[in-house]
């Protein structure tokens, strides 16, 4: 017996391959299975063409043993097998694929495909196993092979005994080192667990041989040995099932295995696509949020198979950041795969895919608010925040697509409501949808800024989270509506009788209120008279485009450069306390300069925002008591 060099590639190469191209050890065991599917697939598609072939799916089947005591673990299969030239051929020239071969020289029928596109896959066995031996007999052959190589070295092919057609692959499992455990490969649950993860959805039974111990008949005292097989896998997966044949129930015990999450899916969307791309697709859209959603750690992405084999856990290419809280799996027949099966080689296919994908997740979502606004309103309150971070993140790209799904809260309805209801209500007078922000719904009713936008009857939306006017400012409008904030300097109303003396007012005092923004020079840039105050004496309103709430969100940002608001100082001259400072400022000055700085802290703590100086706020309410 002679040992054979390996035929087109070198040591380096193979060692390559082994310490490089797969990410997890555990792969190995992915790829030998899939190997073991393939060769099933070759004998049914013979028996297609061939009519003395017959081909009985219970007699076809992939085996998993492992062998603690002498640290062997085998994949066996009742696949077509292998010559002595196919094992040369296929074994003895790294990355030629017997598989691939016969792919691309024949059409397969009912839906079958070759998974192993690469022949590099079998190497990946010797990331576990110090010597990989290989027993096949092919079909229609008397004469069995034996395969056996300890890596880049080379390898031996000898004539050997095997009764029954297929192929048996022989880990010898590595020994354990300081940083990996290689007896995990030899354990019963751990195979399971790695089976399940990635070829679960094999079509044909993968068994394993199940050792343990019983009662013997009528003794409560002596066992006995016995070992059985157990089929590990589903086999026909949930996707490929026709819609009709599956409840809600079915969907959520799906949901509930692939451990998407621990509550129960709002909705369930089921995609069968046989086109330009074919495709299946379970997708969820969760109930409840996850513990770590709006964290680095949160990793986005669908389970993505080919042809039923698992190719990556989180598939971030299939999903829009906005729509990052969908669970599911995507399962394609036409992926362009690498050498290792892990990441993809070509995306055409997979941006055709994400495009129908987001798409569908649209739709279901403007369903849910249509026809199940309880459910959708639920939804909502886990997950809107992403929506509106959609809205303003890369520079408003995805605005059309998420407009119609943002919701605020309504000062009229007193609930969520959408923009678009929000326009339909409003009176042919009202130039703009107006809004208000605030740390809360209780808090912004209270802002002296809302009085005359309520009182002419006009909806205001409350703003409560961070992004809410960041994604607004994106937006900039809704159907040709202009989005104003409760405190800008113009809100377009008609002013009533009551505040027409306000210009009058205005011009009237100049001295005063010249005189009271000197007093609050740097903290704000005009004081004025108010057109918008009722019965509340001040409060703060913004020129320009940056809001004080805006200001307060970026004053809490990692690479603050504090930015502010452009603040104005606005006094309604209705109120008895402007008549308090017409009179002082003509007899006392210095008292004109301790109300300005009151009324400025007034205004201050009425928006949330802190006071410069605490201690000279005391100060001033003590001269005032005084």
């Amino acid at each position: 017996m002679t040992k054979k060099e390996f035929k087109a590639e070198s040591k380096r190469l193979l060692e390559m391959m082994i310490n490089s191209i797969y990410s997890h050890k555990e792969i190995f065991l992915r790829e030998l299975i899939s190997n073991s599917s393939d060769a099933i697939d070759k004998i049914y598609y013979r028996a297609l063409t061939d009519d003395s072939l017959s081909f009985d799916q219970d007699s076809y089947y992939i085996k998993v043993t492992a062998d603690k005591e002498n640290r062997t673990l085998t994949i066996s299969d009742t696949g077509i097998g292998m010559t002595k030239e196919e094992l040369e051929n296929n074994l003895g020239t790294i990355a030629n694929s017997g598989s691939f071969a016969f792919k691309t020289e024949t059409e397969l029928k009912d839906g079958y495909d070759i998974i192993g596109q690469f022949g590099v896959g079998f190497y990946s066995s010797f990331m576990v196993a110090d010597v990989v031996t290989v027993i096949s007999k092919a079909l229609g052959s008397e004469e069995a092979y034996k395969w056996e190589s300890t890596g880049a070295d080379g390898y031996t092919i000898e004539p050997c005994e095997k009764e029954l057609i297929g192929t048996e692959i022989t880990l010898k499992i590595k020994e354990n080192t300081e940083d990996e455990s290689y007896d995990e490969y030899l354990d019963q649950y751990r195979l399971t667990a790695i089976i399940k993860k990635y070829s679960d959805f094999i079509r044909y039974p993968i068994k394993m041989d199940v050792t343990g111990q019983q009662v013997k008949e009528g003794s409560e005292e002596e066992f006995e040995e016995y070992q059985e097989e157990q089929i590990i896998n589903s086999m026909v997966p949930i996707w490929r099932k026709n819609k009709s044949e599956l409840t809600d129930e079915d969907y959520e015990n799906f949901y509930m295995e692939k451990h998407y999450g621990f509550d129960k899916p709002i909705k369930h969307i089921h995609i069968s696509v046989d086109g330009a791309v074919r495709y299946n697709a379970i997708l969820y859209i969760p109930e409840k949020i996850p513990f770590d959603y709006y964290t680095k750690e949160f990793a986005k992405g669908l389970e993505l198979y080919s042809n039923g084999v698992l190719i990556m856990e989180k598939c971030a290419d299939l999903l829009p950041d906005y729509f990052s809280f969908v669970k599911g799996m995507v399962d394609s027949e036409d992926l362009s795969l690498n050498i290792s099966r892990e990441i993809l080689q070509h995306d055409r296919q997979l941006k055709l895919i994400a495009k129908n994908i987001k798409s569908k997740i649209k739709g279901q979502l403007q369903s849910l608010l249509k026809d199940e606004r309880d459910k959708y309103e639920e939804f909502y309150q886990s997950f809107g925040r992403q929506l509106k971070y959609g809205v303003y993140s890369d520079y408003g790209t995805h605005k059309e697509d998420l407009q119609d799904l943002i919701m605020f809260y309504s000062s009229k309805e007193k609930k969520l409501v959408t923009l678009g209801e929000y326009v339909s209500r409003m009176p042919e007078e009202q130039k703009y949808i107006y809004y208000a922000s605030g740390d809360s719904v209780e808090r912004i009713e209270k802002l002296p800024q809302t009085e005359i936008v309520a009182e002419k009857g006009y909806e205001i939306l409350y703003f409560t989270e961070d992004i809410d006017e960041f994604a607004i400012r994106m937006l900039m409008g809704y159907k040709e509506k202009e989005f104003r904030s409760v405190s800008s300097g113009d809100l377009g109303i008609q002013v009533d009788e009551s505040q027409k003396n306000t210009e009058f007012e205005e011009k009237e005092n100049k001295e005063l209120f010249d005189y009271m923004k000197e007093v609050l020079a740097g903290k704000v840039k005009d004081v004025r008279v108010s057109k918008r105050l009722k019965s509340h004496p001040v409060c703060l309103s913004t020129d320009g485009e940056l809001t004080i709430e805006m200001e307060k969100i970026l004053s809490m940002m990692p690479d603050n450069q504090n930015v502010k608001a452009e603040k104005v100082l606005e006094i309604n001259a209705n109120h008895e306390v402007f008549n308090s400072i017409k009179e002082a400022f003509a007899s006392d000055k210095e008292k004109v300069s301790l109300y300005a700085n009151l009324l400025y802290s007034q205004a201050l703590l009425i928006e949330g925002l802190p006071i410069n100086d605490p201690v000279e706020l005391s100060n001033d309410i003590c001269k005032l008591m005084v």
